[in-house]
């Protein structure tokens, strides 16, 4: 006899033991989170060539945007009584995001970011997933709005690398 769990509407009324597999996915998308966010400042700071001030400008603003998820996601974990990664060490241990050189040509940064979209849109489905199993329609919105805009910017530095 299979369990079905209730997907209807429910008040942040879950228990730490409903929320834990939802919090180890967001624990996992934080941490890739923070290295895409270091990687993008670096990049931001080492980009050279024709494109610098294009690029210079797309990664500060996409690290802007990081920075933003990050909180969100570090107080979503909060908002369910647990604690989110918060340590460097953690960060590097649990991501699949890795630190990039400083002294890549322009198009192999652009070329990294679009790598890492592609894992962040892996744990971003993932914990999307997990938030509608247990009917939490509050994390599953915030994820939604950080995955329509992952794709858009996926689009535009894919079109920007003639793909």
């Amino acid at each position: 006899m299979s369990t079905t769990v209730d997907k209807r509407y429910r008040k942040l009324g879950f228990d730490k033991s409903e929320t834990e597999r939802l919090v180890e996915v967001m624990n996992a998308l934080l941490a890739n989170y923070h290295m895409h966010y270091q990687k993008l400042r670096n990049f931001h700071w080492n980009v050279k060539g024709a494109d610098f001030f294009d690029l210079h400008e797309q990664f500060e603003e996409r690290y802007d945007i990081a920075k933003e998820s990050i909180d969100e996601i570090a107080e979503r974990i909060r908002v369910f009584g647990h604690t989110p990664l918060s340590n460097l060490s953690d960060y590097m241990e649990n991501s699949n995001i890795k630190e990039s050189p400083t002294d890549l040509p322009a198009e192999e940064m652009v070329q990294e970011i679009l790598n890492d979209y592609q894992i962040l849109l892996s744990y971003l489905t993932d914990a999307m997933n997990a938030a509608i199993d247990i009917g939490d329609v509050g994390t599953e919105d915030m994820l939604n709005t950080f995955i329509q805009d992952m794709e858009k910017h996926h689009w535009m530095l894919s079109s920007f690398l003639g793909k």
